[in-house]
């Protein structure tokens, strides 16, 4: 008979709400650990307070390899809508359970962690105070490297302005574990040696990354690579990556630094020779998981078809800091000599949303492996959105839709689809359903008419907002 599971509980970082159900679900996914989320309190998506069961600490401490907006992790010792009833469950813990950081040798310390309220410092200490008293501790008391660390989590809702005097919520634990939180400083974008207008930062990457249940050896591909980001990510977490995109000057690593803008004309500099991505894996020791970038369009597809990649990862172009081009024109030529073709350079046309992420639903159908991953971000009008409008695809089902908002009008959401079935298995039929949703998404969010709506303003007015 399996043992029962314990109760645990993150204290997640108070950002990106939206993804933290979708984390927790994809690392159990990717490591293989069998957990439960408990019942929710008033305000679960906006309180940093999640509970789950699970089998032991090992497997805690297996899952926190991975979190990236996960801080801390404590298994809870007693929960209730009041403190009394906290104490009380204190008082009633069996001498077997307490035994294991109630003795002589085991040195201590107390913290208490408030959301929604600021408590004061003599406030703080009575609080410690009657929660202490109800266990029997006996070691000595340590601030700076305790063997066990007590948590007093008090939830007081989301609005710190019509904060109850009361919690609605009380939590005593005791810290198991850490989250990867250092990893977002590791490699922040302000460290990097090589990066664009549009480089994803460090941690959304990193979320991108365990979305898309990224392990050792997996091949990892960005087909709107740019300057990398996705690839570092994914690099970390033991992937082989590899990328492409038509930016011939981005792949490269030639042009003017993105550094330079702002600066004076006579102080704007030019990239160095090491200025690529090749130099940010050298820069992060990751360049053993590098495989190569190519120039490449998008559009005009130059793979074999097999089902190769595991996972395929990438922030596509929006056309507001970016844009969205691919090889093409609407005037007529003649077609070109042979011996005019060494050197030529190909005219580029627009490149419509809605054919992007057809595209990249259809080459993820084609290349990805069975159960492979496709991690992407939607960019969507907040009046307009609904679910109807996510690109859809017979082979791919989407297992994740977390939003980031951008404005009060404009969001993007971070769309997680799994391959369930290969395409020799579908009906054409479905093929050309699929389609039909896709262009449901172009004729709802016009992106660049709503972020531009008298067409005029120059690309950078607003290097604030983390589209592309």
């Amino acid at each position: 008979m399996a043992a029962p599971l314990r109760q645990f509980m993150i204290i997640f970082a108070h950002e990106h709400f939206d993804f933290r159900l979708s984390e927790v679900t994809s690392i159990l996914s990717l490591l293989h650990i069998k957990a439960e989320v408990c019942q929710q309190n008033h305000d679960a998506k906006q309180s940093p307070f999640l509970m789950l069961k699970f089998p032991n600490e090992e497997s805690v401490h297996k899952y926190m390899t991975r979190s990236i907006l996960g801080r801390t992790v404590m298994e809870v010792l007693a929960h209730g809508p009041t403190r009394a009833s906290v104490c009380e469950q204190l008082k009633a813990l069996p001498a077997a359970e307490t035994s294991r950081y109630c003795s002589e040798e085991n040195s201590f310390c107390w913290r208490v962690h408030s959301f929604g309220k600021k408590i004061k410092q003599d406030k703080r200490l009575d609080l410690i105070h009657q929660f202490m008293v109800n266990l029997p501790l006996k070691g000595r008391v340590d601030l700076e490297n305790p063997d066990d660390l007590f948590y007093i989590c008090e939830d007081y809702g989301p609005n710190p302005n019509s904060a109850p005097e009361e919690p609605f919520y009380v939590y005593v634990g005791r810290k198991v574990s850490e989250g990867q939180r250092y990893l977002a400083h590791q490699y922040s974008v302000k460290t990097r040696h090589f990066i664009g207008n549009t480089s994803m930062d460090a941690q959304l990457s990193l979320i991108m990354a365990n979305q898309g249940g990224v392990k050792p050896n997996m091949f990892v591909f960005d087909p709107f690579v740019g300057t990398g980001s996705l690839l570092v990510a994914a690099a970390h977490f033991g992937g082989y990556v590899a990328g492409c995109d038509i930016n011939v000057n981005t792949i490269h690593g030639v042009g003017k630094s993105s550094r330079s803008f702002g600066k004076p004309r006579g102080e704007v500099t030019l990239r160095g020779n090491d200025e690529n991505i090749l130099a940010n894996m050298r820069q992060y020791n990751l360049h053993d998981r590098y495989l190569d970038v190519m120039v490449s369009d998008f559009a005009l597809n130059v793979w074999r078809e097999q089902e190769l990649f595991d996972v395929i990862v990438t922030d596509p172009p929006y056309g507001i800091r970016e844009k969205t081009r691919k090889i093409g024109t609407n005037k007529h030529y003649d077609e070109l000599e042979d011996q005019t073709l060494e050197g030529h350079i190909p005219s580029t046309m627009s490149y419509h949303l809605a054919d992007i992420f057809k595209d990249l639903l259809n080459f993820s159908a084609r290349y990805l492996r069975l159960h492979g991953r496709l991690v992407y971000w939607l960019p969507v009008v907040n009046a307009e959105y609904s679910d109807d409008h996510i690109p859809q695809h017979p082979c791919l089902k989407v297992i994740a839709n977390s939003e980031q908002k951008i404005n009060m009008t404009i969001s993007r959401r971070l769309i997680t689809m799994e391959k369930y079935q290969s395409m020799q298995n579908i009906n054409p039929l479905d093929q050309v359903e699929a389609e039909i949703k896709t262009r449901t998404y172009e004729g709802s969010n016009a992106i660049r008419k709503i972020y531009f709506p008298n067409n005029s303003g120059c690309q950078s007015h607003n290097k604030s907002l983390p589209l592309t």
